[in-house]
């Protein structure tokens, strides 16, 4: 059983700061996650760094 990661991220519409799960065998996906503040649709994609750490960006559907 895969164990989630927790991750803070800022959001890109209201930029608060929020803690959310991340699934490490998401890794190269993209999906979308509302924002538990603004509730607007936050675009996650979740990656591996340099470094083989694991990296999430995010961004809002204007930017994606």
């Amino acid at each position: 059983m895969n164990q989630l990661t927790e991750t803070s991220i800022s959001c890109p519409y209201c930029g608060e700061m929020i803690d959310v799960l991340i699934d490490p065998t998401d890794m190269d996906q993209q999906y979308i996650e509302d924002c538990q503040v603004c509730c607007k649709p936050i675009i996650f994609l979740v990656s591996e760094s340099v470094n083989g750490e694991l990296a999430v960006n995010v961004y809002s559907e204007d930017e994606a």
